[in-house]
């Protein structure tokens, strides 16, 4: 069905009796009459996703504002053959960390927090070791903390991770005060920590006398109307729309959409769609939650006091409050990666450009990374 929108905006949506059997195809296609790139260019980046019969992506392409390019490539699982669509629900993995780092920053907005406000102060129990840790060392990976994941796999040893049980976040909190010692002094070096986003998600909850997925619904995401968008938790609340997480091995395609580590919220917790993630990019960029004075602590890379930041293959990172910072080929970059069983997510935001692509995937055998920026160059014409 094609159809005229606002602003001179083309839409292509297959109507739902034909849907189905468009699966193979780009389900759906947002194009601006006035851009440059024409959709089968950014089309023909993504063609190779395209099936009916196996996991897929969803990509979305937002120019100056305006979303000018929506795809969805493959299925939502292989139970229904479902096609990817707008409203696709994907779990976010680490690309969650920067809507933990706006809850927190949210709560400093309200006076109720500080980013030199320490770990002891939040949770009186914790070991002496967490003492020196403040609220910004967490929210840029300089805290120390012990990653949990390292911890629980020590517990389970031999075990696959199906024979190993689910882990939530108190459960996260527990396994680190049962530690006498952080990894290294807090401040003094960078480690990207998924312990400390977890532990992040429960000073929300501390603080704000609200579970973290409500503090979620309420500060961010029903104020900005994302409303296909929810922190699952098992048994309390179901993702609409759902993707399925998926792998590819020499007998093709098989489910794997959960983890001993799935369950964890601040860490990468957040189901959502393309749609609402248009939404999310329009509210950073207008500053709808924060002005843009109290954003910018979360784009000021983090300076460690053993040096500058190093990834653990020794590549320099800039890192801010659930953003990395580095540029793009001279283009200045804000973005981040998921990555947990079954899904690829990535954002890609190049600020003085005016240019976002996100690419969400339900299955593990792409860099969505890789496949945004193949995207991008199309519109800043980046050289090699």
């Amino acid at each position: 069905m094609l159809t005229m929108g606002k602003r001179g905006v083309r839409r292509i949506f297959p109507s739902p009796k034909l849907r189905l059997g468009f699966a193979w195809l780009a389900c759906f296609f947002v194009v601006a009459t006035s851009a440059q790139v024409s959709s089968s260019q950014i089309d023909s980046v993504f063609a190779p996703l395209k099936s009916r019969t196996a996991p897929g992506a969803a990509v979305l392409v937002v120019r100056n504002g305006k979303p000018i390019f929506r795809g969805g490539y493959g299925v939502t699982d292989l139970r229904t053959k479902q096609p990817i669509g707008p409203d696709t629900d994907f779990r976010l993995a680490s690309f969650t960390k920067q809507f933990t780092a706006v809850c927190i920053m949210l709560l400093v907005h309200d006076g109720k927090l500080h980013y030199d406000d320490h770990l002891t102060d939040i949770f009186h129990e914790f070991p002496a070791y967490g003492k020196p840790i403040t609220i910004r060392h967490l929210l840029n990976h300089t805290s120390g903390l012990p990653d949990y994941e390292d911890i629980l796999t020590a517990q389970y040893p031999n075990k696959p991770d199906d024979q190993i049980p689910q882990i939530q976040d108190a459960g996260v909190l527990k396994l680190l005060e049962q530690q006498t010692a952080g990894k290294f002094p807090a401040g003094s070096k960078w480690e990207y920590s998924n312990s400390g986003y977890v532990v992040l998600g429960l000073i929300v909850e501390k603080v704000s006398g609200k579970p973290f997925a409500q503090f979620l619904h309420d500060r961010i995401f029903m104020p900005l109307h994302m409303t296909n968008t929810l922190a699952h938790e098992k048994g309390k609340n179901e993702v609409p729309h759902r993707a399925y997480g998926h792998t590819k091995d020499k007998d093709g395609w098989r489910e794997t959409d959960q983890s001993s580590t799935s369950a964890t919220l601040g860490d990468g917790g957040i189901y959502t769609s393309i749609d609402d993630l248009a939404k999310w990019d329009r509210a950073l960029r207008e500053h709808s939650l924060l002005s843009e004075a109290e954003m910018r602590p979360a784009l000021i890379p983090v300076q460690p006091a053993a040096g500058p930041a190093e990834s653990d293959h020794g590549q320099p990172v800039s890192y801010g409050f659930g953003w990395f910072l580095d540029p793009y080929k001279g283009h200045k970059r804000i973005w981040h990666d998921g990555e947990t069983m079954g899904f690829r997510t990535t954002i890609q935001r190049f600020t003085d450009d005016d240019l976002t692509v996100i690419v969400l995937a339900n299955r593990t055998d792409i860099n969505p990374a890789e496949l945004a920026l193949k995207a991008a160059d199309l519109y800043l014409g980046a050289k090699p």
